[in-house]
């Protein structure tokens, strides 16, 4: 076991002999092979569980657990009936539980390996794209900046390789590494052994697996991690909505059962009636509703083209009120296009333009799209009489990177980047005849004037700068970044998308407010912003992020719009700021340095095409960088919430409306207004009737505006319709009483018979803000919610009503019964009304 955490200290030649490895990888049927012996490279604890223990966790629930309990007392006592019923409601309610769970885990896992995260590993003699689950001990694999590291390994090659190591060491910069030997015993030292869960932030490298999955340093921290995971916004929502009944069920069980056994009333009939009253004001098919709404909501956007990673993050795309975006590839076509190449003077210069090739082209990491419009450029002078000798990787903290490039004896060190980063290690500017002119004050004014009129046309800048070396120079460090000339500028242009205006009012229709975090510099940042309808007018940038603290930036964001010149922390940043504010907020990114505001955010967005570091930390991966996609996103993940808060609404109204009548009644009158039996019986047909929920369609002011979790507009609506459904309990109680002198059979079977009439025929009334008949149900919602009344009805008619001790009703009794359902109903849909409107206020 230990020899898996010194690797790094053993001679390479070793390594590939003991893995039965070769620098050209493994064959394919090795590869296979070793997936059996060796399992996923996975860090999580395997997500997959046996059907006994999925079973086991639900009879462990709290609630079964009672109806176990309820069921054995029954059968002691004779019960059978009631026996019979609370086994079928809970191997219904575990049934559907486990069927919907697993085919919501086989769909999430198909939609989460279509964007899986992938490395390049060297299989069968080529180099193949595979997922890093299917990495194992013995690949080869090559790394480029960007990359995550997929699993432990030592480095066979690499060029200039920066790794971010935070992760295990907490050290903030990179470290570099190299093939080299390392005699070092401490992993924090190994600089030729990489790590999974850390990032190639610079540089490429050949790796040879070590270790994978639980196996490696980062599998330990990731179960710990996993373990000490946050409850989500969904899961608090449950959570206290779980309260909530819990504490409605406690006050009306003990009260009734203590009421009984003060009146004595036998001891094991008020036990089983107290249960019966608990199962029948709990929502038991929560969990299944919630998980098919969810994994229906996944399969409906992936249809919109976004990709759910995590199912509990669709709940907070719909609750999203800000989301927070770079402005490349969502407000502009991401078509980068190098405009102008020009000197000191503002003039088109040809040296630049080849200058900047070269370091384009010698650059080893991952190149940028302004690399590549660069390269692409039709007048690009000719680089073959160059050659690239050494670099300094790009990182984001020097927002530059530079290549030694020599042409004969002559090397050059060449760098490029951000203006203000190139002219803070500038010392001279070159002049027309080449040589270098002192940087000085007129100088400085001038480029600054000549800055300001590119970037406020909304062009962005790359500066360039050159340093002759020594002869014979053949490696460059951070230290030989100074006393730079500055020989001129890149001009490029990003403009912006056509449809951007109307997508960005449509998120804001939806009552999503967009702010633009950028690296780019301030007067881009607001000529784009201001070409597609955002307010340009409040502007905070980097350095003046840094000189706030938490507090300041919490009161300062609220009404800004526009960050630019800002690094990855201060995305964190202002991420962190706009949570304590309140917000629900969505991220999306696609770079290295978005990867901790991406993790940060509720929602994290990033894009198909991102780097694996980005697309690993996000929830949810949009196949096009679209604000429209993800508007068409948000309204799915409103539509999902919604049908979840519609069975919630339904559950616990209805049920907390009849309880409570039977609560009532059940102390006043000579004998229990319904059979525990009945109770039960009643409780699973309602529950049966609310299975096409997931399936419903809803309003449209559903998703016009984010949803959350209101426990508060929830209870009131429950008791405000919980209200209605016992006076009209009470007035059936009346007429069954004092009009047709009704014995405890008949007043037993006619309260069955109107009680899930009004349950079931409610929810076409509930399910919607608007007049019933104005919004359509879907027919999958009819014919659960119909077929359970029409076989309530069958059951009453049947002989075998009599096994659930019914009896035959008068058809004078049954007219009164619809009557009382009918004016019910309308007196539901005044009252709906009049709750709903206390729920949006």
């Amino acid at each position: 076991m230990e020899e898996k955490f010194s690797f790094w200290l053993q001679p390479t030649d070793a390594l590939l002999a003991d893995l039965h490895s070769r620098r050209e990888g493994l064959s394919v049927s090795d590869a296979a092979a070793r997936i059996k012996q060796y399992g996923p490279n996975a860090f999580h604890a395997a997500i997959k569980q046996s059907l006994l223990s999925k079973i086991g966790k639900r009879i462990l629930n709290p609630l079964i657990a009672i109806l176990l309990v309820a069921a054995a007392i029954s059968s002691i006592s004779g019960d059978l009936g009631s026996f019979v019923i609370i086994l079928t409601v809970i191997t219904i309610s575990i049934t559907l539980d486990i069927v919907q769970e697993h085919h919501a885990e086989v769909a999430v896992e198909t939609l989460r390996r279509s964007v899986a995260v992938k490395a390049d590993v060297r299989r069968g003699g080529a180099l193949v794209a595979v997922p890093v689950e299917d990495i194992v001990p013995g690949d080869i694999i090559e790394l480029r900046t960007g990359d995550l590291v997929p699993a432990d390994g030592i480095i066979l090659d690499a060029h200039n390789l920066q790794v971010n190591e935070s992760l295990m060491t907490g050290e903030a910069f990179p470290s570099a590494k190299s093939e080299a030997p390392c005699s070092n015993p401490a992993p924090s030292d190994a600089t030729n052994a990489l790590f999974a869960g850390t990032s190639v932030v610079g540089g490429n490298a050949l790796m040879l697996v070590v270790a994978t999955g639980q196996r490696t340093r980062f599998g330990g921290i990731a179960i710990a991690l996993s373990a000490a995971e946050p409850e989500t916004a969904l899961e608090k929502g449950v959570h206290s909505l779980g309260v909530l009944i819990l504490k409605l069920t406690v006050f009306l069980t003990l009260f009734v059962l203590f009421a009984h056994l003060v009146a004595g009333r036998p001891p094991i009939d008020s036990f089983l009636f107290a249960v019966a009253l608990a199962v029948g004001l709990t929502p038991e098919l929560l969990p299944m509703v919630m998980t098919v709404t969810l994994a229906r909501g996944a399969l409906r956007m992936a249809e919109k083209k976004v990709i759910v990673k995590r199912l509990s993050s669709i709940h907070d795309l719909g609750a999203m009120d800000v989301l927070c975006t770079d402005k490349t590839g969502t407000l502009t076509q991401a078509v980068v296009t190098l405009v102008e190449h020009i000197g000191i003077d503002g003039q088109s210069s040809d040296r630049l333009l080849m200058l900047a090739a070269l370091n384009s082209k010698f650059e080893t990491g991952v190149r940028s799209p302004l690399d590549v419009a660069i390269l692409a450029h039709p007048d690009q002078p000719p680089t073959d009489a160059w050659i690239r000798r050494g670099e300094v990787p790009f990182d984001f903290e020097r927002r530059c990177v530079s290549v030694l490039a020599g042409n004969g004896n002559d090397s050059w060190l060449i760098t490029k980047g951000a203006p203000e980063a190139i002219l803070s290690r500038a010392i001279a500017i070159e002049g027309k005849d080449g040589k270098p002119l002192p940087l000085d004050a007129a100088a400085r004014a001038a480029l600054d004037a000549l800055q300001n009129k590119q970037v406020t046309q909304g062009f962005r800048l790359l500066a360039l700068a050159v340093k002759p070396m020594p002869a014979g120079t053949t490696e460059v460090s951070l230290t030989d970044e100074t006393d730079l000339t500055l020989v001129g500028f890149c001009v490029f242009s990003d403009p912006p998308k056509l449809d951007a205006a109307a997508a960005i009012a449509t998120l804001q229709g939806l009552g999503v407010r967009l702010k633009v975090i950028s690296g780019d510099h301030a007067e881009v940042v607001r000529h784009v912003a201001t070409a597609v309808g955002l307010n340009g007018d409040r502007l905070l940038s980097g350095d003046e992020i840094s000189d706030l603290t938490e507090t300041a930036l919490a009161a300062r964001i609220e009404n800004v719009d526009l960050f630019a010149r800002v690094d990855p922390d201060q995305k964190t940043r202002i991420i962190k700021a706009l949570q304590r504010r309140g917000h629900v907020v969505g991220f999306m990114g696609d770079g290295i340095n978005d990867a901790p505001a991406i993790r940060a955010a509720h929602v994290g967005l990033s894009v198909e095409g991102a780097t694996d570091i980005a697309r690993a930390a996000a929830d949810m991966i949009m196949l096009a960088p679209d604000l429209g996609v993800l508007a068409e996103g948000v309204k799915e993940g409103r539509r999902t919430f919604a049908n979840i808060l519609k069975y919630v609404r339904m559950g616990t109204s209805s049920n907390f409306g009849n309880m409570l009548s039977m609560a009532l009644a059940s102390i006043v009158l000579p004998f229990l207004p319904l059979l525990p039996m009945q109770i039960l019986l009643n409780n699973l047909l309602y529950d049966l009737s609310e299975i096409g929920i997931p399936f419903d369609s809803v309003d449209a002011d559903d998703v016009d505006h984010p949803h959350t979790w209101d426990i508060k507009s929830i209870l009131r609506f429950t008791i405000v319709m919980g209200a209605v459904s016992s006076l009209f309990d009470i007035a059936t109680f009346t007429i069954l009483l004092k009009v047709f002198n009704a014995d405890a059979a008949t007043f037993q079977t006619a309260w069955f018979l109107e009680s899930i009439a009004t349950q079931i025929l409610v929810i076409f009334l509930i399910r919607s803000r608007g007049h019933f008949w104005s919004s359509r149900p879907h027919w999958i919602l009819v014919a659960t919610s119909l077929g359970a009344l029409g076989f309530t009805v069958a059951l009453v008619l049947s002989p075998l009503r009599k096994i659930f001790g019914f009896v035959t009703i008068e058809a004078q009794l049954g007219l009164s019964i619809c009557a009382i359902v009918a004016l019910y109903l309308v007196c539901a849909e005044i009252a709906k009304r009049l709750a709903m409107a206390r729920l949006r206020a």
